[in-house]
């Protein structure tokens, strides 16, 4: 059975609107403990990141809020880092994408070669240079790639990059310039929303086990609530229309989850205060547990 060393990261301050910081403790209060122990799932350990008593950061990022970004993600990195060494699956929940960058930097502590799967509506590769909007969620993809100035191993030391060949996108469709040319000058696959709607979701998650999996020794997901379509999860901080459906989400999450290939996951980006009657907290607490109770 698979222990899971559940990580809660209630911060946002990457993001552009407040809220998303609430989500971990609200999708608590709604059950999900005591729907994962329902479902067998073994929780072998559950702990609060937080940055208290993390130093201020010694490189200095010009967009907003860095500071506390970086220092929640040494905070993140140290207890991802200590999960995989635990032999546990470590899953992250948040909070904005910027954590992300956290999650990577004690991943490539650990594995030498590690894939990404990052199922969202954008791409996250913006750099401190390229971002439109100097929120810290849209740069974690171009960090792990040493594409920042900002690097994993600002993180956590003996961090290393994630190889551009070992990236899946799914579901982006709201990329800037900056964006589309490192995906295309690197060969990044991104499976866009007329690809997945021709080629199903069951070959999309083929192919990206494939790719992201190659020489690979881990595969982490990433998956932000926007990826799927606001009319069924308006509760996130930059929805964008033309999404995935909630069953073509449910897929993929099964899928991935009965692939053993996806050695740690991160869910991200609910935003409780932009909700409707919890219409997109209620979707994320049943895709935790799909995903979770499939591993």
């Amino acid at each position: 059975m698979t222990k899971l060393s559940i990580l809660s990261v209630p911060f946002g301050l990457g993001a552009g609107h407040p809220g998303s910081e609430q989500a971990p403790g609200h999708l608590f209060q709604l059950g999900l403990l005591q729907s994962l122990q329902q479902h067998g799932c073994k929780v072998d350990e559950l702990k609060l990141i937080g940055s208290s008593g993390i130093p201020s950061p010694a490189i200095q990022v010009p967009m907003k809020h860095s500071s506390e970004v970086i220092k929640t993600g040494i905070a993140l990195a140290g207890a991802v880092k200590a999960a995989v060494s635990a032999g546990n699956f470590p899953f992250i929940l948040g909070g904005d994408h910027s954590l992300a960058m956290g999650t990577l930097a004690g991943l490539t502590a650990q594995y030498r070669r590690l894939g990404v799967i990052w199922i969202d509506a954008h791409a996250d590769m913006n750099t401190e240079l390229t971002s439109p909007s100097g929120n810290m969620h849209g740069i974690p993809l171009a960090v792990a790639q040493g594409r920042a100035q900002l690097s994993l191993s600002h993180l956590w030391p003996g961090a290393g990059t994630v190889a551009p060949g070992n990236i899946v996108l799914i579901g982006a469709r709201d990329l800037d310039s900056a964006e589309e040319a490192l995906i295309r000058s690197e060969g990044i696959t991104c499976f866009g929303m007329a690809d997945i709607r021709r080629m199903g979701m069951d070959g999309v998650v083929a192919e990206a086990l494939r790719i992201a999996g190659a020489a690979a020794d881990g595969i982490h997901l990433s998956f932000d609530i926007d990826s799927i379509d606001p009319s069924e999860a308006p509760g996130t901080g930059t929805p964008v229309q033309h999404g995935l459906t909630s069953d073509e989400a449910r897929q993929a999450l099964l899928l991935l989850g009965r692939s053993d290939q996806i050695t740690s996951a991160e869910f991200v980006e609910v935003n409780p205060l932009l909700d409707r009657a919890d219409q997109t907290a209620i979707l994320a607490l049943e895709l935790i547990e799909l995903f979770l109770k499939s591993l």
